[in-house]
């Protein structure tokens, strides 16, 4: 017996053939048990993928991959915060263009669950929501709060604009579409998940809708007449147990994240996962006829500054690092682990009788190390001040108009001063200059927030340079996320007045000024470091960022995200599509160390290197 019957076309995974795929014209449907293709019961075998994490020019290596290990679905976040940076300013090309990523994968063959959300969490900055909505110091994100509903719901009309014409429901290969995500893990209001549900009917999301949760989530986060999905349980009898309990007595069972593999933080050890057990796993969870998402099947690379954080009321502020390799089976390359293959012979056990798996595509490019890069311009930050925004008490980032980077802050100590300096409310992180000199550097993880200060003589400049090292995205605190000094700098209890604060958003390094660096230059200040390195052939390459302190890198206009010395990752990874044949141009940022002259690359990435 159907609960729903949704008449739709769309292409028809395994048994079709690419051509007839896309013409012809099928019904999906929620089983009793099962999910229903055509009247027949469907198993998803579906594995996340992120298209702003890959670049738009491998997502189709990506997800043929995907296809070879046995997957006949893909999962998908959606960003809010990067198609609308800018309030109102919708964005959905290139690297963004979701509709274009959808629609490859209708190409190779393959249905898509998507999850808009719009909350993603996914280790993302703010969990997906855009900056601006920080801005208004009353807004609270995930609520009926009106300013908040309505700048949400504005996004997802656009949304639906670009993905409603994928639906199922309207000839493509998008068979479901989650609302919210894990609400339950942060409130139980069911009219503001009632409200979800509404805008995205009246976007054009007509077809199935879901929700998912952890297994004790699941009671505040799902909405009632609706497929309740569960995340992280993988013991069929609980998964089936949990969703009968929440929709009637009835499935169909989809596990919506299945963690084969664990995201890493600054500072903390490497996270993997064993692929023996794994594998066994994957066998109970598909001979139970459970469907299931893999949550990562390739997880690519967090690149500019979107890498989100964890903070609750137990653990401090840790924000993760910008490979999220997450030891999936396909790694942060593209290329197939040992983990992929024991799945791929889980999967092919599982097939439909008469289906076999195509072959694993051949490797497309190879991976090398570069001959060693030199340096031969340098531009110090502290030298090449941007016109300030002045006001007698600090901004926040939120304040002066700014999302994501750094902010200086500067005031002068009319004074001689001595004392305790405290930065109530910094975040993220802090290095601190008296009259250009380095004196301090103060870690929101380790709850720093005050130093020492000696100013023997009147008239000192102090500088505050503060990164934002990436918002919350999950827990208690997601509505806490404003960036910079967000309150006040106190000495001995005085408040300091008078600041002046310059913007760094590096968004783009275009107009940046270089001098040619000199051989005794060793002044411990931030600095951009830029070089040129020339190539005949094309292929992957990891960044060497050992000898490095903390900060990014760009490479031909690309940001390619942060690294830090602490670890545990040490390289950044270098797609081939973003180098060329010819001169190429190579920007690091340093906020710690200084005197850099060259840049080594290796041909493997190093991501288990911590550093005490």
């Amino acid at each position: 017996m159907l609960k729903k019957l949704l008449i739709c076309s769309a292409l028809l995974f395994g048994g079709l053939s690419l051509s007839n795929a896309q013409t012809a014209t099928h019904t999906f449907a929620l089983g009793d048990s099962t999910f229903m293709m055509d009247g027949k019961p469907m198993q998803i075998i579906s594995g996340e993928m992120h298209y702003t994490r890959i670049p738009e020019d491998m997502w189709r290596e990506r997800i043929r991959m995907a296809k070879a290990m046995g997957l006949n679905t893909i999962g998908m976040y959606v960003f809010w915060n990067a198609h609308e940076m800018v309030q109102g300013q919708y964005d959905f090309s290139g690297n963004k263009n979701i509709a274009a990523f959808a629609q490859v994968a209708k190409e190779e063959g393959m249905w898509v669950v998507m999850r808009p959300s719009p909350y993603a969490c996914a280790e993302w900055e703010f969990g997906g929501y855009p900056w601006w909505l920080l801005k208004d110091k009353d807004l609270k994100v995930r609520s009926l709060d009106p300013k908040f509903m309505d700048a949400y719901r504005n996004y997802v009309l656009q949304l639906g604009k670009q993905l409603s014409p994928l639906l199922i429901t309207h000839g493509g290969n998008i068979i479901m579409v989650q609302i919210e995500n894990e609400y339950g893990s942060y409130s139980n209001d069911k009219q503001y998940l009632a409200q979800n549900e509404k805008i995205f009917r009246e976007a054009g999301f007509d077809g199935v809708l879901f929700t998912c949760d952890g297994a004790t989530q699941m009671p505040a986060g799902y909405l009632p007449g609706f497929l309740p999905a569960v995340n992280g349980e993988d013991n069929p009898k609980k998964v089936k147990e949990l969703i009968n309990k929440y929709h009637n007595g009835k499935g169909p069972y989809y596990i919506a994240e299945w963690y084969p593999g664990w995201f890493d933080s600054w500072g903390r050890a490497h996270s993997g996962t064993n692929a023996d057990s794994d594998a066994k796993k994957l066998d109970e969870v598909l001979s139970a006829g459970i469907s299931i998402n893999l949550y990562m099947f390739h997880g690519g690379t967090t690149r500019d500054f979107m890498n989100g954080a964890n903070m609750n009321r137990t653990e401090a502020y840790s924000p993760q690092t910008t490979s999220y390799d997450y030891d999936a089976p396909l790694n942060e390359a593209g290329e197939p682990t040992a983990k992929y293959y024991k799945f791929r012979e889980v999967i092919a056990r599982h097939l439909p009788p008469g289906e076999t798996l195509p072959d694993v595509p051949g490797k497309k490019r190879m991976t090398f190390a570069l001959e060693v890069i030199k340096f031969s311009g340098k531009s110090n930050l502290l030298s090449n001040l941007p016109v300030p925004v002045e006001s007698e008490k600090p901004q926040s980032f939120e304040d002066i108009d700014q999302g994501y980077g750094f902010v200086l802050y500067r005031t002068t100590l009319k004074d001689a001063a001595k004392g305790l300096l405290k930065i109530k409310e910094m975040r993220d992180y802090a290095t601190v200059y008296l009259n250009g000199k380095r004196i301090s550097v103060l870690d929101r993880r380790l709850k720093q927030d005050s130093l020492e200060l000696n100013s023997p003589e009147a008239n000192a400049v102090l500088d505050i340079l503060v990164e934002n090292t990436g918002r919350i995205n999950y827990g208690p605190f997601l509505t806490d996320n404003r960036q910079g000094i967000t309150e006040k700098v106190t000495l001995n209890g005085q408040e300091l007045l008078g600041w002046k604060m310059y913007r760094f958003p590096f968004s783009s390094l275009a107009g940046t000024k270089y001098t040619p660096i000199a051989s005794a230059d060793n002044l411990e200040q931030p600095a951009l470091y830029r070089g040129t390195f020339s190539l005949r052939g094309l292929g992957d390459t990891y960044l060497d960022m050992h000898g490095f302190g903390k900060g990014f890198v760009f490479i031909n206009g690309h940001n390619l995200g942060r690294y830090w010395n602490i670890g545990p990752q040490q390289t950044l990874y270098v797609p081939a599509v973003w180098l060329k044949k010819g001169v190429n141009e190579v920007v690091v940022f340093d906020q710690l160390k200084s005197g850099h002259t060259e840049l080594s690359t290796l041909n493997h990435s190093v991501l288990g290197e911590l550093v005490k």
